[in-house]
């Protein structure tokens, strides 16, 4: 299927003990529908030593979306927020205008052997609204909406409307956002959901078609296909990706996502002189990469 593009992405350590595997942006391919970030996280065992916290830092002109598989963190932001992640939760954050925010270990889990395996998402935020409020919004795996549209497939509705089933989570633009669970040797027709569609498989290759799609890459849906996807024997996990395309090309650096240069330049300036509204009863902050663009 030679028009099928894939989305290698490249390592790098986050955190001391931490390495994601950053997929978008990428040359062939920077965003798709408004998603303009992709990471995997692990899966990997943190050693009891490793301190894994990513300190406060800031954002702009996005939402980042957290999805666990496995492990957990917590949570904190300058808008109040206190939220512990767990898996098959969705944590919805809308950066707008400006906020802070910091993933640490639990008490429980500080000082103890942890896995940790997950995802976490950009979505560019529509030009006219770069500028709102900053938001918080959890949604617990219980209330994530599900269905089983073939014998052996399981779909979870993480964001946006898909075979009858909308999420809860509440977005800014056309956003689809699916988990798959495929049990082993079983086929699905995935239909065209949205405008821009991408896969990614973090564990297991997956059939599509007639090629084999190797874990951890992105796998970029031909408009308007219909793809027969099939599970190998030990089964497979997904997620489906997608929505409309940006109105318009933004630019990004470090956190912060904008249509505009001078947006992006004030943010940095902000972080410098401190004039972003920190986390309540946090005072250790990330220092930002020397302003370029």
């Amino acid at each position: 299927m030679s028009e099928l593009t894939l989305l290698r992405g490249h390592v790098s350590e986050i955190a001391k003990g931490l390495k994601v595997r950053r997929v978008l942006p990428a040359a062939a391919k920077r965003s798709i529908g408004p998603f303009v970030f992709f990471d995997h996280m692990g899966p990997v065992t943190i050693p009891p030593e490793i301190d894994s916290d990513v300190g406060a830092h800031p954002h702009i002109g996005l939402a980042t979306l957290t999805y666990l598989f496995e492990g957990s963190f917590i949570h904190r932001d300058s808008v109040g927020s206190v939220q512990l992640i767990t898996p098959g939760d969705v944590n919805w954050m809308i950066a707008g205008s400006g906020v802070v925010h910091s993933e640490r270990v639990s008490e429980e889990e500080r000082g103890k052997s942890r896995r940790l395996h997950g995802l976490q998402l950009w979505v560019a935020l529509p030009p006219e609204l770069e500028e709102m409020n900053p938001s918080f919004q959890h949604v617990a795996a219980r209330d994530i909406p599900q269905c089983e549209p073939e014998g052996g497939v399981v779909v979870r509705v993480l964001v946006g409307e898909a075979f009858g089933l909308v999420s809860p989570v509440e977005t800014t633009s056309n956003t689809l956002y699916l988990d798959v669970q495929m049990s082993a040797g079983s086929q699905w027709c995935l239909p065209p959901l949205a405008e821009e569609m991408g896969i990614y498989s973090p564990e297991f290759t997956l059939s599509v078609g007639s090629d084999d799609i190797p874990a951890q890459q992105m796998c970029l849906v031909p408009t308007a296909a219909n793809l027969v996807l099939r599970a190998g024997d030990a089964g497979a996990r997904f997620v489906v990706i997608g929505g409309a395309p940006l109105k318009q090309p933004v630019r990004m650096w470090w956190n912060f996502v904008s249509v505009d240069r001078e947006r992006l330049a004030e943010a940095a300036y902000r972080w410098e002189t401190g004039d972003f509204t920190m986390i309540p009863g946090e005072t250790e902050r990330l220092a930002a990469p020397r302003w370029t663009d």
